[in-house]
């Protein structure tokens, strides 16, 4: 099976689908597998690295995508790019599927079988395969990084002959993934951490982490069978936002994670809250990229809002991209390795396996997903 490694189109991107290490994994399942000129380049990985490793460098791109059985990426691919692809192949990255129905559409009438690295399911056998996971982590970790940077302040107290210096306040909203790792991050530098989430069951996970978990009263809430958080109505919203208002005025860092599966991210900081800050705290909207949690908040950018710094800085796990890749190609092998075939050394595409039912958009000319027919209705 002839696998392909084209380099990512995206400017900012230095992550890259697979790191030596996965490559050689592949190639010792008997995969052939191509990389482009430069593709490892932007995670510090040198085509002699991936030659070591067993893996062929082409200089060709439409060349080595339009040969490919497979095809690896990080991010959602040019749509131009669909047409060099043969029929039958298999397309394996995030693709943005809720957003990107032309793309999909393309996926579909080119016969190509579309995996959305997104789609996998939050489930124990898929946990290796978990990309959505893997990046939020680094992501926590980074925002928490990017805030102790920005900050006029130190994180820890420290008691000094000159005086104690108190620790810095920091208030995490939303604690999934990304923002437990937060949590675990701001403390681990010192600060005093508080953190609030719609699902009353994070409680104990965040209290294990050394936080103060705020208890706000919203009626009912919870999560979906995937373990994200379930969108709250505007009353319920309304009245979250009053609450952590009052926790936003005394706070140095307010870092927002909450997002909703598939949809547009919930507005949580409005600019009444925002003019409710101290000057010299700042904001770190981690739901930027799918349309924000903060009021006035820009993708790529950072605003001074009255003396509060409003951080809308988009792809955080790039910020780490060699440990960001490592990640990302353990789960891709993982994914491949679940479905490899030792003996005829293929990739089975088993229709009633769970996890590729969640994750694979089209095949053989059809749009196969549920979840992006029912979106789409």
């Amino acid at each position: 099976m002839k696998i392909a490694v084209p380099k990512e189109t995206y400017a900012a991107e230095r992550r890259v689908p697979i790191n030596p290490q996965s490559a050689a994994e592949l190639v010792k399942w008997g995969a052939e597998v191509t990389v482009e000129d430069g593709m490892g380049l932007g995670s510090g990985y040198t085509n002699e690295q991936y030659k070591e490793a067993g893996a062929q460098v082409s200089t060709d791109r439409k060349g080595l995508i339009s040969s490919a059985d497979m095809v690896l990426r990080l991010r959602v691919p040019p749509i131009e790019e669909i047409d060099w692809l043969k029929k039958g192949a298999i397309h394996i990255s995030y693709l943005d599927p809720f957003n990107q129905m032309p793309l999909v559409n393309k996926f579909k009438d080119n016969g190509v079988s579309a995996i959305a690295m997104e789609l996998i399911p939050r489930t124990t056998i898929a946990q290796k395969m978990d990309a959505l996971s893997s990046q939020a982590s680094l992501a926590g970790y980074v925002a928490v990084i990017l805030a102790a940077e920005r900050l006029d302040k130190i994180f820890p107290m420290m008691m000094t002959p000159s005086g104690t210096i108190a620790p810095a306040k920091v208030f995490i909203i939303g604690a999934g993934v990304a923002g437990l790792q937060a949590i675990a991050t701001a403390k681990r530098l010192g600060a005093r951490v508080e953190a609030f989430d719609t699902r009353p069951v994070v409680e104990e996970q965040v209290q294990s982490l050394g936080a103060k978990f705020i208890k706000i009263d919203l009626g009912e809430t919870g999560e979906t069978k995937d373990g994200y958080a379930k969108a709250l109505s505007e009353e319920q919203l309304k009245k979250q936002r009053e609450e952590m208002g009052k926790h936003c005025a005394q706070a140095d860092v307010v870092i927002t994670t909450a997002q909703v599966f598939g949809k547009k991210a919930p507005l949580i900081i409005t600019k009444d809250m925002v003019a409710g800050m101290k000057p010299g705290s700042l904001i770190i909207d981690m739901a930027v990229e799918s349309g924000g949690n903060v009021e006035g908040s820009e993708l790529g950018k950072e605003k001074d809002v009255n003396g509060v710094l409003i951080i809308g800085m988009e792809n955080l796990p790039g910020h780490v991209p060699v440990h960001a890749t490592q990640m990302y190609a353990s789960n891709i092998t993982g994914l491949i390795g679940h479905f490899w075939n030792k003996e005829d050394k293929t990739f089975n595409l088993n229709l009633e396996d769970e996890i590729l039912k969640s994750c694979l958009v089209t095949h053989q000319g059809d749009l196969i997903s549920d979840i992006i027919k029912n979106i789409n209705k």
